[in-house]
């Protein structure tokens, strides 16, 4: 059986893919349109101006919470993925797994490592590049 989410969760997602449609989007945009002209009615004054600020500014304030929700649950779960990812292909360095759990130092250990790699496959790259170009003539990669 399925674990059931929280109803903190359902409504966090739910929030979520409601906020990011467009139809949303058409609603916030017809407030402010229905807001702005209502403004002469009003005469612009401060009550006006702070329905507006109080309104967008406890709709923002809850959003980020909201949106931080879901941005940690898709990053746990797209983590948990590549974690599987590399625990099941076999060449792939187990210690690799979970390294968002390590202190920075490691983590910057590891970056200039892996940018080590790539530079050098880079120059690997360029040898044979040259090495092709030399067989063929001179090809688009001389022709800039």
């Amino acid at each position: 059986m399925k674990p059931k989410a929280s109803l903190f969760t359902r409504f966090a997602q739910w929030s979520a893919r409601a906020a990011g449609r467009p139809l949303t989007f058409l609603f916030a945009v017809l407030i402010v349109i229905v807001w702005a002209v209502s403004g002469p009615v009003f005469h612009f004054g401060d009550t006006w101006q702070l329905v507006i600020n109080t309104g967008t500014t406890i709709i923002t304030f809850l959003m980020v919470f909201l949106i931080q929700n879901t941005q940690n649950r898709d990053s746990m779960a797209v983590q948990g993925k590549l974690d599987e990812l590399i625990r099941a292909i076999e060449p792939a360095n187990n210690a690799m797994l979970e390294l968002e759990n390590l202190d920075e130092e490691i983590l910057d250990r590891l970056r200039r490592h892996y940018c080590s790699l790539a530079k050098q496959a880079r120059e690997s790259l360029d040898e044979v590049l040259d090495e092709r170009e030399g067989q063929f003539g001179a090809g688009a990669r001389g022709a800039k």
